[in-house]
């Protein structure tokens, strides 16, 4: 499904996994059909041909929400893109001091067009569609399944997906919770489906249903904006979960720099150890398995 600022959009799913395959170089085909390689020696401030000289100018929306970004304010380092993005502006060789933010509606980040940045962290998923019209990175997160209960329920506290078993269970039509729903809770009734994400919340709302299941980002959306004293009571992962990329403009030369960028954060754990803590410990809800 597609992130919009509110649309269906194991936590710590392995960093590694992201990147399966990958090597310590980037390299991608050039127009003659061989291959171009980048190395760190390339991805250096000097050679980077950034949007603005000696500057990383990256690009969020606002308000930028948490646990992606704390405080409304991108520039604190604090959040999961935010930490992330400052991660990899150091890897290019940027101190946190020449790192700009610039405000980018969530829709038109992926417009066709030139960009007034150098890169796009905004929970943003890689498809096809998009990609004929701007660059991704390599992906830095899959989302996998969260169940959010209301306040006062008596799933609070459940440690396995057995547990929601005997549930009813809200979820959107034609997403990829509904399957996660039937083929890994088989729940004993069949889940109540909505027509849009707004109707799955008002059933929440009201207690048509026990519980809904979305993709876990936004679920602590949900969580901590839209239903107040709501909980995240567990995750599970699913296949077919949204993987987001850092977005460039269509042909970008910092595209395969911010691939390596990533590819050394996720060798050297650093970021699994961002996911960890702004993500899985931010979502506050156990594993369900």
């Amino acid at each position: 499904m597609f992130r919009t600022r509110f649309v269906p959009i194991a936590l710590a799913l392995s960093a590694a996994a992201l990147f399966a395959g990958c090597s310590s170089d980037s390299s991608d085909e050039d127009s003659t059909g061989g291959t171009t390689t980048v190395t760190a020696a390339d991805c250096t401030p000097e050679n980077l041909g950034t949007f603005k000289d000696g500057v990383l100018t990256v690009g969020t929306d606002s308000p930028a929400y948490e646990p992606y970004f704390e405080d409304d304010d991108p520039s604190n380092g604090k959040g999961f893109e935010s930490a992330l993005a400052y991660a990899i502006a150091e890897e290019l060789g940027f101190s946190d001091s020449e790192v700009e933010w610039t405000t980018v509606p969530f829709n038109a980040s992926y417009a066709p067009g030139p960009k007034k940045f150098d890169f796009d962290v905004n929970q943003i998923s890689i498809t096809t569609a998009r990609e004929k019209v701007v660059d991704f990175s390599l992906p830095y997160y899959t989302a996998s399944q969260g169940v959010l209960v209301a306040k006062g329920s008596e799933l609070e506290g459940i440690t396995s997906l057995d547990e929601l078993k005997d549930a009813e269970i809200g979820v959107q039509i034609g997403t990829t919770s509904l399957e996660a729903v039937n083929n890994e809770v088989d729940p004993s009734t069949e889940p109540k489906v909505f027509d849009n994400s707004n109707d799955v919340v008002s059933a929440l709302k009201s207690g048509q249903v026990d519980a809904v299941v979305v993709d876990l980002p936004q679920a602590i959306y949900l969580r901590e904006v839209e239903v107040p004293g709501s909980s995240v009571v567990g995750q599970f992962d699913a296949p077919g979960g949204d993987k987001w990329g850092a977005l460039l403009a269509k042909d970008s030369a910092l595209t395969k720099c911010v691939d390596l960028a990533l590819e050394t954060l996720r060798e050297d754990g650093t970021l699994e150890e961002i996911t960890t803590q702004w993500m899985s410990d931010a979502a506050s809800a156990p594993e369900l398995n």
